[in-house]
């Protein structure tokens, strides 16, 4: 069975008593991996609850004791009970804390969520201490080649870590499929080429309405064109004051719309970079998309990269992606001065890549005051033919 790369991780977090909680979008395979977190529990009772069941729900929210009822184990007993979809519930914390306090020597929760929206909005700091957190997001490189079934590859890749020639052809196209349609399981899982395009299509399409309707947006249609907007925009600064006269709408209703997005992992934000936090705080972040399938459905265009008039955008894209899945997107920035000297991507204020899609594009010394003004951060430049081997030096 295909597991993701975090999948150990999880399996030792079974061993201790805290709350397991996993946030992820929509359409990664949350249930699946539940499920399979389930099935390595050996020594101890399990019980699967979806929160998606109404009659479910109305009985924890009226009293957390009911999950008692519900799974007909006794609270004395050692057990792990996996809870899908928490954030339906109407106090979710409550339960949790509830759970955890009285019978946490007995009981162990493993809990998702789809949307940090929900666990923002419905959760307090009442579970400090007593929770792990994880967040999720579509597959990555390596994974794609395991659900690809493309283990040899996936060896030579990323625990030889080199690229032998025999294989440079395959690995070129299947890295090629990957960033163009990104990191959905069921897209992954797909073969053909129209199947892929329709179901991220629909998965656009379902999991965007989905995530509309559940925050109680009212202009659906200005939401989704706001997220096609940006999609043109990736690597570009965000500019609020402009989507919101583009589309007729107040700056505060872009706010809340770009919140959402980056709460269901439709985009994320790098901010800029600077030792003045003032100037951190006010000057505009850069937005990018956490998968690329989805951007390029959104743009309709699946060309390959090399293909594309919007090829460094894309390319930059794929950078940041990288660099937020192996550092975590509070540590992403950028730097741009007023006189439009930019370095792409400097991470945890130790490392710094500037991103061109060609090595004959590279200027060294437009970055020597960079260099000068932050000795301590390392600068090196990723173009696209040594991307690949930059993703598996990080992993």
């Amino acid at each position: 069975m295909k597991t993701r790369s975090i999948f150990p991780t999880l399996v030792q977090e079974l061993e201790n008593n805290k709350i397991l909680l996993l946030v992820w979008p929509r359409q990664v395979g949350k249930t699946t991996l539940l499920k399979q977190l389930q099935n390595e529990v050996k020594d101890k009772a399990t019980f699967f609850i979806n929160l998606e069941n109404p009659d479910i729900v109305h009985l924890l929210d009226e009293h957390p004791y009911k999950l008692f009822e519900i799974t007909g184990i006794d609270s004395k007993t050692s057990q792990i009970i996996f809870v899908d979809e928490v954030q339906y519930l109407q106090n979710p914390s409550n339960f949790l804390k509830l759970i955890y306090d009285d019978f946490h020597e007995h009981i162990k929760l493993v809990v998702s969520g789809s949307s940090s929206f929900y666990i923002d909005q419905k959760f307090t700091d009442s579970l400090m201490g007593r929770k792990e957190y994880y967040e999720i997001l579509t597959l990555n490189f390596e994974e794609f080649l395991v659900f690809r079934e493309e283990e040899q590859i996936k060896q030579v890749l990323f625990e030889d870590k080199k690229i032998p020639i025999g294989y440079k052809r395959r690995i070129e196209e299947l890295f090629l499929e990957y960033i163009t349609y990104g990191g959905y399981p069921e897209v992954v899982l797909t073969p053909e080429i129209e199947k892929k395009k329709r179901k991220l299509e629909l998965l656009a399409s379902d999991y965007i309405k989905k995530d509309i309707y559940d925050a109680n947006i009212s202009e659906s249609t200005v939401f989704f064109n706001i997220l096609k907007v940006l999609a043109t925009q990736t690597g570009a600064l965000l500019n609020v004051q402009t989507l919101a006269s583009m589309f007729g709408v107040s700056q505060p209703t872009v706010n809340k719309y770009l919140y959402i997005m980056q709460k269901s992992y439709s985009i994320g934000i790098s901010k800029p970079f600077w030792t003045n936090i003032v100037a951190e705080l006010t000057k505009m972040p850069k937005v990018y998309f956490f998968d690329l399938g989805m951007r390029n459905t959104l743009l309709r265009n699946f060309d390959t990269i090399k293909e594309r008039l919007d090829k460094w955008a894309f390319f930059e894209n794929i950078v940041w992606r990288e660099a937020v899945m192996h550092y975590g997107l509070d540590n992403i920035k950028y730097r741009r001065t007023q006189h439009k000297n930019e370095v792409d991507i400097i991470i945890e204020e130790k490392k710094a890549y500037e991103v061109k899609f060609n090595k004959n594009l590279i200027k060294e010394s437009k970055y020597q005051i960079f260099k000068k003004k932050y000795p301590n951060i390392s600068l090196d430049f990723i173009v696209f033919d040594e991307v690949l081997e930059w993703m598996i030096r990080l992993s």
